[in-house]
């Protein structure tokens, strides 16, 4: 899609609407999922850490693709990047509904990210040259709108659906409404592109999926394996220092694949930070909850994904509030609030019991996701205002990578922080049981025993789990009094010595 020039412009609506549809089959993918993994450990005879690929390949494909997304969508049109994201994602829905044996399940997961990973910053470039600055918070709130919806239904869907039938029918599922999106994309959306002569560095591809791919399969692998393996911390290694020269390669390039000049503008540089700390700091309830409800309560996979379903409501619904409210007031107020209640609900979570009521559950985790909604969208809507036009492709690129590795990262920290400290509060406790009894107890009665201290141990481990996450929060709270209303930089043309016209940024805030 041709980059719009004069932002008075209609927005294509047509365009909007469909890229949104095929976002939201996607993103509604991801969270059917979640809740059916035990099931497929179950039916294809595979162990805990095996199945863990499925989200974790996810993430790695993501996290090589979405790189290379700020070149297509400037090299191609939005109707052939639409066609080819949602046909991989289609094919690969297909391929994991058929599959028999694990390996082809998870091909057709990762094909299904190949698709995924294209379609979400291709709708951001296509949302932010469509509306004009004062306008794009209220267009960015029903984006979020649609896409939060996703979560909302998608764990109570996949309860019913894995208590009534195969966990296959999660993919038979969405795969007629995939086709039927594609079709309609084929025949609808019919914007051109002039020729755009540009050329992908294959070595900078390389090392963006070595360095992003490494990152975050070492970070993956850690709650697993723990982070003194050999197979975490020379993997973190070797990303690191790809990720180093790919930066540096990307700095010294005319048209480089993914420009990190952009983080000279602080408004963006700062909204990156916030939302990779905020990242983290969510996948702590999406993660250790239903580990506490289902594992040391005993809440079926259906009431879990219930009592996820009035916050993940009530985040879909504030998202056009939030959007209008960005408008008026800008972020900083709203930041400030929603890392506020985030922070508190946070500490409430990290004193968790065996005798927590479900009704206080739902209440804290509702409330959690108050916050947030209050913040994700306006925080990553204001750096992105500040980008010049030409640079919204590397800008929506960058968020979406960032976001993959933060979330790899929160989700290794706290993993590992949950176990190490449960496995020292269960010997803490194993040791004084054992100090305390005054004879031999029974085979029985030892077995019960190792039962409770293994599940208050459990417990104790997410509590602090959730106890680091208040800092995690606090530390984006406090970047969040920085942040002004930012306004786009402009764009100035000259000549550069050899007579080529170069672009010169301008920042621009108040």
């Amino acid at each position: 899609m041709e980059q719009v020039k004069n932002e008075t412009k209609r927005p294509p609506y047509g365009i909007i609407s469909i890229l949104m549809i095929g976002a939201f089959i996607a993103f509604l993918n991801n969270t059917l999922l979640n809740i059916a993994l035990p099931s497929i450990m179950a039916d294809l005879e595979v162990d805990a850490s095996t199945v863990q690929w499925l989200t974790t390949g996810f993430m790695l494909v993501n996290g090589v693709l979405i790189p290379t997304t700020a070149f297509l969508i400037q090299k191609y049109s939005v109707r052939r990047l639409f066609i080819v994201a949602m046909g991989l994602f289609t094919a690969g829905t297909i391929l994991a509904g058929f599959a028999h044996v694990f390996p082809i399940l998870l091909a057709g997961r990762m094909t299904q990210a190949s698709g995924s990973a294209i379609l979400m910053p291709l709708l951001m470039n296509v949302m932010l040259v469509s509306f004009p600055i004062e306008k794009r918070g209220a267009a960015m709130g029903i984006f979020g709108l649609i896409l939060m919806g996703a979560p909302a239904i998608g764990p109570t869907l996949s309860g019913w659906l894995i208590e009534h039938y195969d966990w296959r029918m999660l993919f038979h599922f969405v795969t007629p409404i995939a086709v039927v999106i594609l079709l309609i994309g084929f025949f609808l959306l019919k914007d051109k592109k002039e020729k755009v002569d540009i050329r992908i560095d294959m070595i900078s591809v390389l090392l963006s999926s070595v360095g992003f791919g490494g990152l975050l399969y070492g970070f993956s692998s850690a709650g697993k394996q723990g982070w003194d393996s050999p197979q975490v911390y020379l993997t973190i290694a070797i990303g690191a220092i790809s990720l180093l020269v790919f930066i540096l390669r990307q700095l010294k390039q005319e048209r480089p694949m993914l420009n990190f000049k952009i983080f000279k503008y602080p408004m963006f540089a700062l909204s990156s930070a916030i939302s990779m700390v905020v990242t983290m700091a969510m996948f702590s309830g999406m993660l250790l909850l239903p580990i506490y409800v289902q594992t040391l309560r005993g809440i079926s996979p259906m009431d879990a994904g219930l009592m996820m379903l009035p916050g993940a409501i009530c985040m879909a619904v504030m998202s056009p509030v939030t959007g209008k409210l960005f408008d008026k007031f800008g972020g900083r107020l709203l930041a400030v609030i929603g890392l506020t209640i985030t922070v508190i609900t946070s500490y409430l979570l990290s004193q968790l019991t065996f005798e927590t009521t479900y009704f206080h559950l739902i209440l804290l985790y509702t409330v959690r996701m108050l916050g947030m909604s209050m913040v994700m969208m306006p925080v990553s809507t204001n750096g992105l205002n500040q980008l010049p036009v030409r640079f919204y492709p590397h800008g929506t690129a960058m968020n979406n990578t960032l976001q993959q590795v933060s979330g790899a990262i929160g989700t290794a920290l706290l993993v590992t922080i949950m176990s190490n400290r449960a496995e020292s509060k269960g010997k803490e406790l194993g040791e004084a049981a054992m100090a305390k009894l005054t004879e031999q107890p029974t085979q029985e009665a030892l077995a019960q025993m190792k039962q409770q201290i293994m599940m208050q141990a459990t417990l104790d481990g997410i509590n602090f789990a959730f106890f680091i996450s208040v800092f995690i929060a606090a530390v984006a709270l406090v970047l969040a009094f920085f942040m002004k209303r930012a306004k786009q930089a402009e764009d100035t043309v000259e000549e550069n010595p050899v007579g080529k016209k170069v672009v010169n940024n301008k920042l621009a805030e108040n």
